[in-house]
């Protein structure tokens, strides 16, 4: 029977100093049991697209071209160092627009003076093709945030 009780003391000792290791080294146990913190799915993202119905380079109707982006959420947005690009990385990127609460604001392509409304990429010729395109909104780490493809392109 003593050779029992040598048994359990010894079974006690060693779970006794895995317990006082798990103490004193708590977060080296604990980083291998975490999964990676997830991002959070922004609150802005892309609604619809507005292309011409001409084809690409017609500078005509190049203020009917745009892309609205969406702010769904109860709190404005700084949309500083943002960018909005196609399929073939044209890219826009805002300067200084606070985005309000469940506003929107529309990209166009052509020229005009921006506002809460509506901010442009002062471009010559089309970006968005209506035949098939992908337009990518990021943030100002440049981390997408949402897409929206279109047309035979469309991925």
């Amino acid at each position: 029977m003593s050779s029992l009780s040598s048994g359990s003391r010894l079974a006690a000792a060693v779970l006794s100093a895995g317990a006082l290791l798990a103490a004193a080294f708590p977060a080296a146990a604990s980083d291998h049991h975490h999964p990676a913190p997830r991002h959070e799915r922004s609150a802005v993202d892309l609604g619809g697209v507005h292309f011409r119905t001409q084809g690409r380079g017609h500078r005509a109707d190049l203020g009917a071209e745009w892309v609205t982006v969406t702010n769904k959420s109860r709190k404005s947005v700084n949309l500083r160092g943002w960018t909005l690009s196609d399929a073939q990385h044209h890219t826009y990127r805002f300067h200084s627009l606070w985005l309000g609460a469940h506003k929107s604001v529309k990209v166009r392509t052509g020229f005009g003076r921006d506002n809460a409304s509506n901010v442009y990429q002062d471009r010559r010729s089309s970006v968005w093709d209506k035949a098939g395109d992908k337009a990518t909104l990021r943030d100002a780490r440049g981390h997408v945030v949402d897409t929206q493809s279109w047309g035979r392109h469309h991925r």
